[in-house]
């Protein structure tokens, strides 16, 4: 007999996740718009405020390449500030399991990080990140692979003295916008030398949307086996073929409880014109098509996995008002449905309803909600 219950068909699946937000970071860094710093809190206080524990704040490398970042210090002053904390504890907010997080690609950025910690307004966590395609790896930190793997051990090293969680990102699992396809087998075994050389979690990531949902599953079950502990991975996916939900869907049947997101389905490579100027950024896009970059939406991965019976934490209606003030915050239609679409209604839409039906039932002698002939 067909087994219907989903959880034994997928036993690894969990019955609640983690979702971080990566909005203010990874989705700012691609707009060739500067966002102010007064809205970059108040979409970081909301997010929070509506559920979000785990948040990237800013990237704390140069800002003369992004200068989307240049009041990085500004946003965790006021994250660290008591006015805040003070909020946070009267909405119910347990400040100290929030988990501030800035990037930090390279040594310099790392250093900083450190600086700000002494100063009592640093991040809790920072993220360093190696692509398994070493020209894409190349484009994004100016280093070979090698090179950068004693860049990343020295640097765990500093951020456990400092008491700093280090996140390590594996990119191009799936294919490099770059180098083209490329072996999962690479990606485990990236995995492995990160946790090897003291990162505290990992987040796997496909940067280009190359991922399909039978090797998203192939990948996570196979992380863990290798890796078992499945608080260990994150994934993030980004959204180019519309297909992310599938490989959300897979990664949550392979056993994944941690996924990032960002709203409307911002993000994607550092913008290299912001404004006015052109800047450095990272160089050249690796795109074709602007309108095909960008994370899966936060609004549209909370609908999914809350229609699904998995616990999130998140006000999924404050989220989806969020995803509305943050289209006109950037100026244009952004890539969620579901600020559009809302929540499926248990109880329908029944102003759409045609007139006459009762009616028509009591005329014909049928009973409420009789379906057949007698």
């Amino acid at each position: 007999m067909t087994e219907y219950d989903y959880w034994k068909i997928f036993p690894r699946m969990p019955r609640k996740v983690t979702i971080g937000d990566i909005t203010i970071r990874d989705g700012f860094q691609h707009l060739e718009k500067f966002i102010s710093t007064r809205a970059k809190i108040f979409y970081l206080e909301e997010l929070i405020f509506a559920g979000c524990h785990n948040i990237e704040v800013t990237n704390l490398g140069n800002p003369f390449l992004m200068p989307q970042f240049e009041d990085a210090e500004t946003l965790f002053k006021h994250l660290r500030s008591d006015r805040f904390r003070e909020r946070c504890a009267r909405k119910g907010i347990k400040y100290d399991e929030l988990v501030l997080t800035a990037i930090t690609i390279r040594e310099p950025a790392v250093d900083r990080a450190i600086q700000l910690k002494a100063q009592g307004i640093g991040p809790d966590r920072v993220l360093m990140m190696v692509s398994t395609e070493e020209e894409h790896h190349f484009a994004n930190s100016g280093c070979t692979l090698p090179e950068y793997w004693a860049e990343a051990e020295r640097c765990i090293k500093k951020c456990k003295d400092a008491g700093i969680q280090m996140c390590g990102t594996v990119s191009t699992i799936w294919g490099s916008p770059i180098g083209g396809a490329t072996k999962l087998e690479d990606a485990v075994e990236f995995t492995k030398h990160f946790l090897a050389i003291g990162a505290d979690d990992i987040e796997h990531a496909d940067h280009d949307g190359s991922a399909s949902a039978p090797e998203v599953y192939r990948y996570f079950s196979m992380i863990l086996d290798a890796i078992p502990d499945a608080r260990l991975h994150i994934a993030h996916f980004h959204e180019t073929k519309r297909v992310a939900s599938a490989s959300i869907l897979a990664a949550l049947q392979a056993g994944i409880c941690h996924f990032e997101a960002t709203l409307g389905g911002l993000g994607g490579q550092p913008a290299n014109f912001l404004d006015d100027c052109p800047v450095p950024g990272t160089g050249e896009y690796y795109y074709d098509d602007p309108r095909y970059v960008g994370l899966v939406c936060l609004e549209d991965l909370l609908v999914q996995v809350d229609e699904m019976g998995i616990t999130h934490g998140y006000d999924v209606d404050r989220i989806l008002w969020l995803g509305r003030q943050l289209e006109k915050t950037v100026g244009h239609r952004l890539r969620s449905e579901a600020v559009i679409n809302g929540r499926t209604l248990k109880a329908g839409h029944p102003r759409y309803a045609r007139p006459g039906l009762k009616e028509r039932k009591a005329k014909r002698k049928e009973q409420p909600g009789q379906k057949f002939p007698e």
